[in-house]
């Protein structure tokens, strides 16, 4: 997961952890690598109100920690992963929190050892070091490692050295934006720069493929038109236009959730929309079936039939960022 400061990462990563810890038959590990000293505390009460602290792994090497600690707190979890993963022969969740302060700690220990800086200040082994972590990340025969991961982009600038080198590692990356965080869309995902390798018709189904497309097309379509509302306004295009710019935003609303872990400040209970749901609601508000039902009531269900039509009680969950 790859963002700039406060557009959700460690949110999305403990909201993770609450859905999948409770369901993962494996054990869970959580690295922490040089973030806030109270988020390690807040994420033992949350594992262990869970009751899944006996299947927990915690190993944090916080922002008041030197930088060798910091350095090598990456490599002690993933030691601890492979030992669940050859000898326990479990498979393994790793969650960590964050690469990019894996990278600036080798900054720093090459700045005390004397090294020359290279390109935007960073270290000059930086591909290496960032290879030697990612490259133990891989499954066996005798169990499974995947790991989930949070990269902190500076100053929102994914050309950075540590974002661009982190994303040749990694079989998806979901980008969030700091516009959909100021427009209170959570979580705050991009789909027109997020990817996954996965995401082929072999492996998710045509269907699922098909219609990932046909969203991708529309916001993509909505983009290239922001410019021209933006100038002449929305009642300059095209009706054509105008529907591709309707159905968009709904699908950016639809495409919200709350979340268990944040329901305490949010005051909304979380909620989990399968897949199979997911994909039919897509679908129907792609044709058209929700056009003249108002933006707002995408970004919060309400079942309500005055205000839905006909169609109101099949569309799934109550959704919000």
């Amino acid at each position: 997961m790859f963002g700039g400061a406060g557009v959700g990462k460690t949110v999305i990563i403990t909201e993770l952890i609450n859905n999948i810890a409770g369901r993962h038959k494996g054990v869970s590990l959580f690295c922490g690598i040089g973030e806030r000293s109270r988020e390690a505390e807040e994420l033992y009460r949350e594992m262990d109100g869970a009751g899944v602290l006996d299947k927990t792994v915690m190993v944090f090497a916080q922002m008041n920690e030197p930088s060798g600690a910091r350095f090598k707190i990456g490599h002690a979890a993933l030691t601890l992963a492979e030992y669940f993963r050859d000898e326990q022969k479990k498979d393994g969740l790793l969650l960590i929190d964050n690469i990019f302060r894996f990278i600036q700690a080798g900054s720093e220990v090459s700045g005390l050892m004397g090294y020359i800086p290279s390109h935007v200040g960073y270290q000059p082994t930086l591909a290496t070091e960032l290879a030697e972590l990612e490259e133990r990340i891989c499954s066996t025969k005798k169990g499974a490692i995947t790991s989930v991961q949070a990269v902190y982009v500076p100053a929102d600038d994914f050309t950075d050295p540590a974002a661009s080198h982190t994303f040749s590692h990694l079989s998806a990356s979901v980008v969030l934006s700091r516009k959909r965080t100021s427009q209170g869309l959570y979580p705050a995902m991009n789909p027109l720069v997020s990817s996954s390798n996965m995401l082929t018709p072999d492996i998710v189904s045509d269907r699922h493929y098909q219609i990932n497309h046909q969203v991708r097309k529309v916001f993509a379509e909505y983009e290239e038109l922001k410019d021209i509302i933006a100038m002449l306004g929305l009642e300059e295009l095209s009706e054509a236009d105008r529907q591709t710019v309707a159905i968009a935003r709904r699908l950016e609303r639809f495409l919200t959730q709350p979340f268990f872990t944040t329901s305490r400040f949010t005051g909304k209970e979380g909620r989990l929309v399968p897949l199979h749901e997911t994909l039919n609601d897509c679908e129907r508000i792609l044709d058209g079936e929700f056009l003249n039902v108002p933006e707002k009531n995408l970004l919060r269900w309400k079942n309500d039939v005055g205000k839905w039509g006909q169609a109101a009680p099949d569309i799934g969950r109550e959704r919000t960022g």
